[in-house]
C-alpha cells in the first residue's frame, strides 16, 4: 500500500465559522446547524476558524509537546502510562487494530503523551476505583507544563460545550440534549511526536482507524500527515487552514446517530522532512452516559443499529483491543 494521496477539494472538508456561536446563544447554534450536519454527515469531518482557543494558546501547547519529547527516554519512561492509560506511551507501544490496513504493517511510528481530566484524590469516581478515572502522570522536571496542558484542555473542553447545542439543533433534537451527559466531559488529551522517516509501504504514524469519541478536535499545526479516506477508498490530505482545528465524529456520535453522522477512517503518514507534533483532543461524555439511539435518529423503518452501552464500557473495549491486543469481537460493539 503506497502513501501517495491527493488533495482535497475546498468543498470536501468545509470550513465553518464559529463566530456566531463565540457568545453562546440559541441564534447562533440555529446559524451554524445546517452546516454542521452536512459536514457530519457527508463526511464526518470539517474545519472551525473563530473558535475561541486562544492561538498562543494552542501554540504554547505545541512548545510543551516538543518539550516533553525532547527529554531523555529516562525521563519519559518514569511518567510511563499507567493502568489507566494516561502517561507516556513508547513508540510501537500502540497498533489500531481494530481496524489496521494490513496485518504485515509495520509498528506505527508515534510516541505520545497522555492526560484525562484531573481529578482531586476525593473525586468520587476515583475513590471508587473506576478505570480511565485514576491519576495523571506528570514530568517531575518540567517545570509549568502541568498548568500549561491543564490550561489548553479547559479551554478545548469548553469549545467542545459551545458546540453542542448546534450539535443537537442538526439533530432536529432540543439545544440541551447533550448537556447532562457533558457536564463533566470524560476526555483524553494527547501529545504525539511523529519522528521524519522514509515512507515506505505499510508504514504509518498512525494506521487507519476511526476514533472512539464523541468528537476530535486537532489544532492544526502546518506539518501536514493527515489523512482522511474518501467515500471510494481513496485517500486524501487534510488542508491547512492557519489558526485552525480539524474536528471529526467518533464512534460515540456515530452510534448516537445510528450511524447518520458519519466516523470517518482517517491515518497519519510519517512525515519525509521534517518531526511532526500533534495534539488532538478527544472529547467524550461521562463514564456513565448511556450511549443509545437518539429518537430523532431512528423509528419503525429505520430502526436502532447498535445496542445501547455505556461509554465507559465502550471505551474499554477499545483500549483493549488497540493497546492490549485483547479479542473481544463477541461483546458485538462494533458494526
Amino acid at each position: 500500500m503506497l502513501m501517495s494521496s491527493g488533495q482535497l477539494s475546498d468543498s470536501a472538508i468545509p470550513l465553518i465559522d464559529l463566530a456566531p456561536i463565540a457568545h453562546g446563544g440559541l441564534s447562533g447554534a440555529r446559524e451554524i446547524a445546517p452546516a454542521l450536519r452536512q459536514a457530519l454527515e457527508d463526511t464526518g469531518f470539517l474545519m472551525i476558524v473563530n473558535h475561541g482557543v486562544p492561538q498562543a494558546l494552542i501554540e504554547q501547547t505545541f512548545v510543551q509537546a516538543k518539550r516533553f519529547h525532547d527529554q531523555s527516554m529516562a525521563a519519559k519512561q518514569a511518567v510511563l502510562m499507567n493502568a489507566h492509560n494516561n502517561g507516556y506511551m513508547a513508540m510501537g507501544r500502540y497498533n489500531v487494530s481494530t481496524s489496521r490496513a494490513s496485518e504485515d504493517a509495520l509498528p506505527d511510528m508515534n510516541e505520545a503523551f497522555f492526560i484525562k481530566r484531573e481529578r482531586a484524590p476525593d473525586d468520587p469516581l476515583a475513590l471508587a476505583g473506576r478505570r480511565f478515572a485514576g491519576p495523571n502522570e506528570w514530568p517531575a522536571d518540567l517545570p509549568g507544563f502541568r498548568e500549561a496542558i491543564l490550561a489548553y484542555t479547559e479551554a478545548v473542553d469548553a469549545l467542545g460545550r459551545r458546540l453542542l447545542p448546534a450539535v443537537a439543533l442538526a439533530l432536529d433534537l432540543a439545544p440541551d440534549t447533550f448537556d447532562a451527559a457533558f457536564a463533566e466531559s470524560q476526555f483524553s488529551f494527547r501529545l504525539s511526536h511523529y519522528p521524519r522517516a522514509d515512507r515506505q509501504p505499510d508504514q504509518y504514524g498512525i494506521a487507519p482507524h476511526t476514533d472512539a469519541n464523541f468528537m476530535t478536535f486537532l489544532a492544526q499545526s502546518g506539518v501536514p500527515g493527515l489523512q482522511v479516506k474518501g467515500v471510494s477508498g481513496e485517500w486524501w490530505d487534510v488542508p491547512y487552514v492557519p489558526g485552525s482545528f480539524v474536528v471529526n465524529t467518533g464512534d460515540m456520535l456515530h452510534r448516537w446517530t445510528n450511524g447518520r453522522f458519519k466516523s470517518t477512517p482517517h491515518r497519519v503518514v510519517p512525515p519525509d522532512d521534517q518531526a511532526r507534533y500533534a495534539i488532538p483532543y478527544f472529547l467524550g461524555p461521562n463514564l456513565d452516559t448511556l450511549i443509545t439511539c437518539l429518537s430523532s435518529c431512528c423509528d419503525k423503518d429505520n430502526p436502532p443499529l447498535f445496542p445501547p452501552i455505556t461509554y465507559a464500557d465502550y471505551i474499554s473495549w477499545w483500549y483493549d483491543a488497540n493497546y492490549n491486543a485483547a479479542d473481544q469481537d463477541d461483546l458485538q460493539i462494533k458494526d
